[in-house]
């Protein structure tokens, strides 16, 4: 696809949104609330939904490029502010649990989707609540896949429990971290042991979104670590890959984050339209839009990426 070609077929229609900012939800057993911000557009009703898990260290705050643009074409769009965000101390004993956290925060949305339309204005009785999709970029992706059904691998080599959600139809998968073990860099070895997944049980239908040229200090591997999620998983079905991409895939956690290497707004444009049409297709909004988003992919004359599917 050119920086000229609308991947998900030139339909573009747009709505003002709202964005509320924060919508507390109890969270007893976290230590603190749980903090989420709410985006969606001011008409519609039987909005579908779209939980964001955010990247190390981000925020309900980032990611305005994907988030503004799916929620002005109908979509509500939840982050929550995960308790990396919040600088835990090494000792905190809720440290080394932090995986598992991040995990229950985006169970926790699902849990008071009710309480969140009751927090934004105008919002109450216009979601849909068999539509929702989850979505993550970087370890925020990991998060998201544990809905789906990846599991984390113990440290006695076999898969933990199921963390899938039933609730959940759909997942938008950035920069999805691939297999551990002795894939992992001593650094991720040392810090981030939980980010060795298993990718076997993860069957909810899902889109990996990496980049070609996006090489992490977390893997002894190269860009193809980010792939391990489509090839060893029955669910994700479909695999966009980004022409010369590095971890931010071209600026997609928007201008609060200064840690693109890669700043491309051509790029985004594609991840934007190429994740709406993979969206709506999986939630089943409209079944020709993924379907036309391949094929505009593989005739665009100067593609910036390409789409495999299984």
């Amino acid at each position: 696809m050119s920086d000229t070609t609308s991947v998900d077929g030139g339909n573009d229609s747009i709505t003002p949104v709202i964005s509320v900012r924060p919508v507390a939800l109890a969270a007893p057993d976290r230590g603190q609330d749980l903090q989420v911000r709410v985006t969606a557009p001011t008409t519609g009703h039987n909005l579908p939904v779209v939980v964001f898990s955010h990247g190390m260290t981000l925020t309900m705050d980032d990611y305005a490029p994907l988030v503004d643009f799916w929620a002005a074409r109908g979509f509500v769009v939840i982050q929550p502010t995960h308790l990396d965000s919040l600088g835990l101390l090494p000792d905190d004993p809720r440290t080394p649990l932090i995986w598992r956290i991040r995990t229950g925060d985006l169970t926790r949305v699902l849990d008071q989707l009710d309480t969140i339309e009751a927090g934004v204005p105008g919002l109450a009785g216009r979601i849909d609540h068999d539509r929702i999709a989850v979505a993550g970029h970087s370890w925020g992706a990991q998060t998201a896949s544990t809905l789906a059904g990846a599991r984390v691998v113990d440290a006695d080599g076999t898969p933990g429990e199921s963390m899938s959600d039933s609730r959940v139809t759909a997942a938008v998968l950035l920069c999805l971290p691939g297999t551990g073990g002795a894939d992992l860099s001593p650094l991720a070895a040392q810090y981030f042991p939980f980010m060795s997944p298993d990718f076997n049980e993860l069957k909810t239908p899902s889109l990996i979104v990496a980049g070609d040229h996006d090489r992490s200090p977390l893997t002894v591997r190269g860009p193809d670590w980010f792939t391990d999620g489509y090839h060893l998983s029955s669910g994700a079905t479909d695999l966009l890959t980004l022409f010369g991409s590095e971890h931010g895939l071209g600026g997609i956690q928007g201008s609060n984050d200064t840690r693109t290497t890669d700043e491309s707004p051509e790029r985004v444009a594609v991840i934007q339209h190429a994740t709406l049409a993979y969206l709506r297709t999986a939630l089943g909004l409209d079944n020709d839009a993924w379907p036309a988003a391949r094929r505009t992919m593989t005739v665009t004359s100067d593609p910036l990426g390409r789409i495999d599917s299984k």
